[in-house]
């Protein structure tokens, strides 16, 4: 069970990182943040639906074609976990030694789109005094940034977890004998 868990967990760490690493190097600032956005929350879930090939692989291979559901659960939060981790030692790396503007050009798009947008420039100046403070901490706490950083991927994980568990579960059904 140990080597599924690991196996899954590390491949969806590195599938789910692999959108912003990707396009942070490659596409760089020519797609919208909701639009970036929207593919890292895709591949977020690409990369979590190992935990239904883990749990299956677990329940079909290793105890008897059942599991219930706690015993899923927890195999796959266990996966989130560990792809959880991966994505964010990954990012804190990328981020340290290859973006380390990351959070000025975050804002500078994000205010080009306020613009874009038609905001006034009040709630334009608002929202980028609130954005600046923030990205001066996550910027300068590492614990700040993990700790955002898990709570982009670990909901993700979390809600694949209990669907995945809700559709694998399967106990064994009671025998009944004939008189």
């Amino acid at each position: 069970m140990k080597k599924i868990i690991w196996v899954c967990g590390i491949i969806a760490g590195i599938i789910s990182v692999s959108w912003g690493v990707l396009s942070e190097a490659v596409i760089g600032d020519s797609l919208s943040l909701t639009t970036r956005m929207i593919f890292g929350y895709a591949t977020m879930v690409l990369a979590f639906s190992l935990i239904f090939v883990g749990i299956k692989n677990y329940r079909d291979n290793y105890s008897n074609g059942q599991i219930t559901f706690g015993k899923a659960l927890g195999i796959g939060l266990l996966i989130t976990l560990i792809a959880s981790t991966v994505y964010v030692a990954i990012w804190m790396i990328d981020f340290a030694y290859f973006v380390p503007d990351f959070g000025e050009k975050y804002q500078a798009q994000a205010v080009a789109e306020m613009k874009a947008g038609g905001l006034s420039a009040a709630e334009i100046q608002k929202q980028s005094a609130e954005m600046a403070a923030m990205m001066t901490r996550y910027k300068t706490s590492a614990a700040f940034r993990a700790m955002f950083t898990y709570m982009e991927i670990a909901p993700v994980g979390i809600v694949m977890s209990l669907i995945a568990a809700l559709v694998l579960k399967r106990r064994s059904e009671p025998t009944t004998v004939n008189v």
